[in-house]
């Protein structure tokens, strides 16, 4: 069951979205961590954020709305809280690193170097304060800036996470992987609203919000299956996988590894649950490795 997602060594593809399961501490009691391929963290930024005002979270048909902010305490507490706790328990640990200025990412990089982490997820989904609040992951220009001055501030592996509000996401992916990037992750969530009839109100505060869930799957298989075919590099998928058959499904497309997200929110299990549900397909098709899959997609 294992797998090499940009030189990160996973015992078996299964990591989480990020956002979905803070540092792993609060699935304590129902996730060994150290069972899962990696646990990635929450986005850390330099100094915390706030967030966004609430209602932040709404639920839709196969989904859920959200616009919390990237809200986190900064990378200080990630390092002195959570990372020491997930290393005791062995876990394979990717932080997610957020940033409203190019410096920042760097920054958060600089700090963590000294820490027990094992690879980077850097979230170009952020709003760029250098660009006038335009989204980093929606221009070529400033996925490049980003991408390679992370690449220049750290050796471990570095996956950098897609938006897919985009008109062409192999274009981002090409720009991201000329840049440095040891891996692609794909896709975050798909911008949306909704609408309380009776109040007239929208539901969210700031009313655009990411929606995500089982609702989205269907545009994050063609990202990652248009995205394997444009660069070399690995694919982290994820984007509505709550089974063990969601799971092959990216893997089939394209994805050497794939994260549970929402279906966290749902089931404290989901992410041991596809992972047996994966390794049964395996039992079944006679899979003697799981790496058989990647991009095994017969059209």
């Amino acid at each position: 069951m294992g797998v090499n997602l940009g030189g990160l060594a996973m015992k078996n593809p299964v990591t989480v979205a990020s956002g979905t399961f803070a540092a792993g501490r609060e699935y304590g009691d129902f996730v060994d961590v150290a069972a899962l391929g990696a646990v990635t963290t929450k986005g850390v930024s330099l100094n915390g954020w706030e967030g966004n005002a609430s209602p932040r979270i709404a639920e839709t048909p196969s989904g859920m709305l959200n616009s919390i902010g990237l809200q986190n305490p900064g990378v200080g507490h990630l390092k002195e809280c959570d990372l020491p706790w997930l290393a005791d328990r062995g876990a394979t640990v990717i932080v997610n690193v957020s940033g409203h200025s190019f410096d920042e990412y760097v920054q958060v990089i600089e700090a963590l170097e000294g820490a027990s982490v094992d690879a980077y997820e850097v979230n170009i989904s952020c709003p760029n304060v250098d660009a006038g609040g335009m989204t980093i992951g929606c221009e070529t220009a400033s996925v490049e800036a980003v991408v390679s001055r992370c690449r220049k501030a750290t050796q471990r592996p570095l996956v950098v996470k897609l938006t897919p509000n985009v008109t062409d996401i192999t274009e981002i992916a090409r720009a991201a992987e000329a840049s440095g990037a040891d891996a692609l992750s794909l896709i975050n969530t798909v911008l949306g609203m909704a609408i309380d009839a009776r109040t007239r109100r929208p539901r969210l505060a700031r009313v655009v919000g990411g929606l995500s869930g089982p609702a989205i799957k269907p545009i994050a298989l063609r990202m990652v299956y248009e995205t394997h075919r444009a660069v070399s590099i690995p694919l982290l998928g994820m984007g509505g996988i709550s089974t063990g058959t969601d799971a092959i499904e990216f893997m089939l497309a394209g994805a050497t590894a794939v994260a549970v997200g929402t279906a966290n929110f749902m089931n404290p299990t989901a992410t041991l649950d596809v992972l047996a549900g994966m390794e049964y397909y395996c039992e079944q098709q006679g899979v003697e490795s799981i790496t058989e899959l990647i991009g095994a997609l017969q059209c």
